[in-house]
């Protein structure tokens, strides 16, 4: 199976061939490296950008304005912060041309905790992305996901922020990317660069076919009546762990995927709501005007009556910044044992 990191390589191969993706570009995305992560490796339209995330941004809006599809990365979450007043423009383009300039760029950028990255490598960015008007924002939490949303960014006629979780890059899937081969090693020989000299390696691509998921669906990743968990990104798979164990002790908890941040699945939020009649949010951007505060207060005004217990959001402290040491970074971002304590306290409530 795929990990994260070569379901969007292959997706972005998909888009060359296929959707007319012209430029894939930021620092270290062209060779040599082909990104930090590895992502753009093999690709025929990636190049390097000097280190200057505005101008990257920039030269992605001027390539859009001009009709054609770009990729453009922000090597870490953590420097798109100086792009804000960008990112509102693209935003804002087409509702200010009353419709005249699509922007069909998407901007890629690894996210979140979890790999010891330390101040400067630790960043979420899905509640600044959630309060870009004009923006699709999406997070995935498994490489089959990564490459259908990946997809369904770079096809669309307007600005897509695509947020992948710095800490499952290198995480395998559990289902085949349509046309990806059945067997890893398989993969990894065909599409993975080779350690020392790479001038004269190219990718032997596998037969790649369409796979979107549209903005806006999210996923039920584990059936529950008690309560209702809602995450995204890396922290999904340890809501689905959470589950999966409270489960041999009697608890009954739904998992939802949220996948899409903007616009998101509040149809299907509602409808387990209504059903568990309790709710926890977690996600790991700070919990001071989080996303999922917006959530909560949703789930407050409209399903007030079918609530059992207060809307919860487990999110990351408040603190200026995730510190290098273990320790520092566990308590600074959600923990498995945190989920599962907050999961117990909202079911045992009696309204």
């Amino acid at each position: 199976m795929a990990n994260m990191a070569q379901a969007i390589r292959m997706a972005l191969h998909f888009a060359e061939k296929n959707y007319e993706l012209k430029d894939i570009f930021g620092q270290d995305v062209g060779a040599p490296l082909g990104g930090v992560f590895t992502a753009t490796q093999g690709l025929e339209t990636t190049w390097n950008s000097t280190l200057d995330e505005r101008g990257i941004i920039g030269m992605a809006m001027g390539i859009a304005m001009a009709g054609d599809r770009c990729v453009a990365e922000i090597q870490f979450a953590d420097y798109i912060f100086n792009t804000i007043d960008l990112l509102k423009i693209a935003g804002n383009t087409l509702w200010c041309t009353n419709g005249q300039y699509n922007l069909p760029m998407t901007v890629m950028t690894p996210v979140g905790a979890g790999i010891r990255g330390s101040v400067y490598h630790s960043h979420s960015f899905d509640a600044w992305a959630s309060r870009l008007a004009g923006w699709k924002v999406v997070m995935p939490s498994t490489p089959l996901d990564a490459y259908g949303l990946l997809l369904a960014c770079i096809k669309d006629p307007n600005p897509c922020l695509f947020l992948n979780p710095k800490a499952l890059m290198r995480v395998r899937g559990e289902e085949l990317l349509p046309g990806e081969p059945a067997d890893e090693r398989d993969l990894k020989t065909r599409i993975d660069a080779p350690l020392g000299d790479r001038t004269k390696w190219k990718a032997n691509w596998p037969k790649l076919e369409e796979y979107l998921i549209p903005f806006g669906q999210g996923k039920i990743t584990r059936a529950g009546e008690q309560i209702t968990v809602v995450s995204y990104g890396r922290h999904l798979l340890v809501c689905n762990e959470v589950a999966d164990q409270l489960a041999g002790q009697g608890y009954s908890v739904e998992v939802i995927d949220l996948r899409s941040i903007y616009p998101y699945d509040w149809q299907m939020i509602k409808n387990s709501i209504q059903k568990t009649g309790r709710v926890l949010f977690v996600n790991e951007d700070t919990e001071v005007t989080n996303f999922g505060e917006h959530l909560a207060y949703r789930a407050t005004t409209e399903l007030f009556y079918h609530l059992l217990a207060p809307p919860r959001v487990l999110a990351g402290k408040n603190v200026p910044g995730i510190g290098l040491h273990p320790h520092l970074e566990d308590n600074s971002v959600p923990q498995k044992h945190e989920i599962e304590n907050f999961i117990r306290e909202i079911c045992a409530e009696v309204p």
